[in-house]
Formats: C-alpha cells, sequence, structure tokens
C-alpha cells in the first residue's frame, strides 16, 4: 500500500464501503482515496477525511472494478429487438443494410444512448468494434465520460456488402490512421484508436496483412471478428488450406496487440497458436450461444490464454454484462460440467474476473486497470447490497454472479471522475438522449426498411 499522508487533498473518497481484492476476497469497513483519476490509499474506516473532498457514501454497498465490455457495437443501439429469433444470415441480411443507412448523426445520437446503458449497468471501458462515422462516436464517448478502444468498420470485399461500406486497401489504412491521430489519447488518455477488420470473409488477404504491419508501426491494437460460426472455417479451408488461426499467423497478424472477438469454432493447434502469440480472446455469451456453439472456454483458462466478455451490442438483448456472466455460467455448466459431472467448471471468481481484469487486458489496459489496488486507474462500480435479492448471503460473490443485475449499480466512477451517483447519470442528460433516440429509431426503421 502506498503511503498515505493525511494532508494530502484528494478528489473523491468513498466512505466505509467494502471492496472486491485482487485475489476476489472483500473487505469490510474501508476508505477509498482518490486522487488525479488514480486510488491513492485505501485505509480503515475512522481515518480524517480532509474538507472539500466529494465524498461518495458506501454504507451498505461494494465497490467493484468498473466492468469492462470487450465486445460491442455501440452504433446499433437503434436495432434493439429486431434479431432475435430470426434466421441466419443476419448480419448479412439486417445488420449491413442497417448500417448502410446510418447517417453521422444517428452513430452519434446512438453511441450516446449505449453510453448511458454502459454506465447504468457498471460498465466503465469497453472496446468498439467498428461501424460507420466512428468520429462521431469518439464525440459522444468524450462526453460520457467512459474509457474506450475504438475502431472504424473495415472492409474492402464480400458479395452482400454494399459499396458504401466498402473501400480499398489503400484507402482503409489511410482512414483508420487518420481517426488514429485526430483521436487517439483524447479525453486525458481515455479513447483508444485501433485498427479494425471486420471479419475473414469481408477482408483481403492484402488487407489483413497491411493492416498488422500498420498497427505494429503505430503501436496499436486491432479488433476483429473471429472464428464466430463455421463459414468462416469452411472459407479459410476451401481457399487457403489454413484454419482461420493458421491463416492469420501467416499473415502476420497474431499478436499481444491483437483482440479476438467471439472465437466458438477453434480447433485445439488453433488456441496453441493463441496462446503463443499471447492473442487476447473475448466472448459474446448471449450472442454466440443463440446461434454459433460453445465455446472451448475451460480448456482457454487451463492453457492460461486471457479471456474477456463482450456483449456484443444491444441489437439482440443489452448491454448488461451481469446477463452475459450469469448465461455464460449456465452453458458453461450445461456443456462442460453435467456430462462429466464437474460442478466448479466455470467458478464465479473466474466469471467475475473475466468481465473486470480480463476485459481490461483485452483492452490492454490491464496494468492500468480492471482490479482494485493503490496505484491503479480509479474506474469503479459501487454495488448496492443492501437489498432482499442480494442479501443476506453465505458467499457474497457466488450471490452478485447469480443475482446481480444493472439495477443494482448505485454509482460509478472513471479516470477518478463520478459519473453516476446514486443511480444519476451526471455527465449526459438521460431524458435528451431518451427522446431523440426514439425520435430517430422510428425515421431510421422506415429508411432501412427494418419495420
Amino acid at each position: 500500500m502506498a503511503l498515505y499522508h493525511k494532508n494530502d487533498k484528494d478528489d473523491v473518497v468513498i466512505k466505509n464501503c467494502s471492496y472486491l481484492k485482487p485475489d476476489f476476497a472483500i473487505a469490510k469497513g474501508k476508505n477509498i482515496h482518490i486522487k488525479n483519476g488514480r486510488i491513492r490509499a485505501i485505509v480503515d474506516t475512522g481515518e480524517d477525511i480532509p474538507p472539500g473532498v466529494e465524498i461518495i457514501h458506501g454504507d451498505g454497498k461494494l465497490v467493484i472494478p468498473g466492468l469492462v465490455d470487450a465486445h460491442t457495437h455501440v452504433a446499433q443501439q437503434f436495432l434493439k429487438g429486431r434479431i432475435l429469433d430470426e434466421f441466419p444470415m443476419v448480419w448479412a441480411r439486417i445488420l449491413v443494410p442497417y448500417e448502410s443507412h446510418l447517417t453521422a448523426e444517428d452513430v452519434y445520437w446512438s453511441t450516446k444512448l449505449a453510453c448511458l446503458e454502459m454506465i447504468k449497468s457498471g460498465t466503465t471501458a469497453f472496446a468498439e468494434s467498428g461501424g460507420p462515422f466512428m468520429e462521431r462516436a469518439v464525440m459522444a464517448i468524450l462526453e460520457s465520460g467512459l474509457r474506450a478502444v475504438v475502431t472504424r468498420s473495415t472492409m474492402d470485399m464480400g458479395a452482400f456488402v454494399p459499396e458504401n461500406m466498402r473501400q480499398s486497401v489503400e484507402d482503409n489504412l489511410k482512414l483508420t490512421e487518420s481517426l488514429y491521430r485526430q483521436y487517439n489519447n483524447l479525453g486525458e488518455g481515455r479513447i483508444k484508436i485501433w485498427f479494425g477488420l471486420r471479419s475473414l470473409l469481408t477482408c483481403s488477404r492484402e488487407l489483413i496483412k497491411e493492416t498488422a504491419v500498420a498497427a505494429r508501426s503505430l503501436a496499436t491494437g486491432v479488433h476483429m471478428h473471429f472464428t464466430e460460426h463455421r463459414d468462416e472455417v469452411s472459407y479459410c479451408l476451401e481457399n487457403y488450406k489454413k484454419r482461420p488461426t493458421e491463416y492469420l499467423q501467416s499473415l502476420g497478424l497474431l499478436g499481444p496487440n491483437l483482440l479476438t472477438a467471439h472465437n466458438v469454432v477453434l480447433a485445439e493447434n488453433e488456441l496453441e497458436l493463441l496462446k503463443e502469440y499471447e492473442v487476447k480472446v473475448v466472448h459474446c455469451p448471449r450472442s454466440n450461444l443463440g446461434n454459433h456453439g460453445f465455446p472451448k472456454t475451460p480448456r482457454m483458462l487451463q492453457m492460461g490464454i486471457s479471456v474477456g466478455l463482450g456483449s456484443d451490442g444491444a441489437a439482440a438483448s443489452s448491454l448488461c454484462l451481469f446477463d452475459e456472466i450469469r448465461v455464460f455460467r449456465s452453458a458453461m455448466h450445461a456443456f462442460w460440467g453435467l456430462p462429466y459431472f464437474d460442478p466448479v467448471v466455470m467458478p464465479a471468481k473466474v466469471l467475475l474476473k473475466m468481465a473486470t481484469a480480463g476485459g481490461a487486458n483485452a483492452l490492454l489496459i490491464g496494468e492500468e486497470t480492471g482490479s482494485i489496488e493503490v496505484g491503479k486507474k480509479a474506474d469503479l462500480a459501487l454495488v448496492d447490497i443492501d437489498q432482499p435479492h442480494l442479501q443476506p448471503t453465505y458467499n457474497l460473490i457466488n450471490t452478485i454472479v447469480e443475482a446481480a443485475t444493472s439495477k443494482d449499480i448505485s454509482d460509478v466512477i472513471i479516470d477518478g471522475e463520478v459519473v453516476m451517483k446514486e443511480r444519476q447519470v451526471l455527465t449526459m442528460d438521460e431524458e435528451a438522449i431518451m427522446f431523440e433516440s426514439k425520435k430517430r429509431f422510428g425515421e431510421l426503421a422506415k429508411r432501412a426498411g427494418l419495420q
């Protein structure tokens, strides 16, 4: 613990709280002192608090690391409820036509709505996997106070991809590099710009290869949809005589700066490659389990592969990671636990770690956030645990994993700034966002033929 001086002026103090330690034990009766965006000290309740400090009351609350949504689509907020119970190929039939009709202001307000939902769900950082008009998305994210890794939608082929969503290899790289130079590290470092590759089916060999080179030259990351469904495997085997991970290896893309989302259809040798190259794996449970299958997550964790969780956007569900955790636990127990009588195949602590530290690692910010430690960024969420569905309990972590919801989040702090206090979001006008979103939702539905 860092040396604590009572005379030092803090910005925020969370008073008389319990908090989740890095080993997932719970410490009680603590004050958490925050200064210049970081956790400066964690001391016993009873220590004097200097005057003029903003106090967050922690009585009856558990402070957890802010949740990290490691794969989402902020531009798809106006698709809510549209793709559930739809036959494949949803992406080609619905998502692509929808995105092709978006305006810059649609993306701005969709992002505002997504940020509002994330904050109210306890999410403090996220990885946006790419859409149109990302410069407007960045503006909305900056206003919200959230931390984010952002990329733009990057495609150069695909029979079902409209011309206005495809660019040449050269143009794709130039557009992303321009976004990087304009917006990377804005918001005192909260915004990071990465390269994106939409999928193996829509990105050429040359685009993948050149993206790997460009990302490394700028020391930034690459975000890619990967092995989400069997079509990707068939495509690679038919065209390149390699499985998807082997194909990416041959193009030089595999590396610790690569975030792969979904990771469902992977052979054992591909897991070895992901481990060898320190690729960051992200699962989107509700999205994957609805259409594509059960990932080999227990094996990945056993091998030491970094695993995070994502919502995959709100088109089919919500942005609540508590719901992702709960669905994923049941699925892993049903598929990997029940047949082998292994009730601890996916423990609660492991799931909570995926949604916090695992996501932070995927965003390449694990050294700065993802756990509550002195010196780390103050990205925190407070859970109101003094409620009948959470207390009393023999094991609070187990109960949070099985029973907590987004509505149990009372306060959120990002980069040391209080962005939600007692369920009131302080950085955005919720009423205005809801009004504008409902208006644009109807207009866009007509324009894109989604009604």
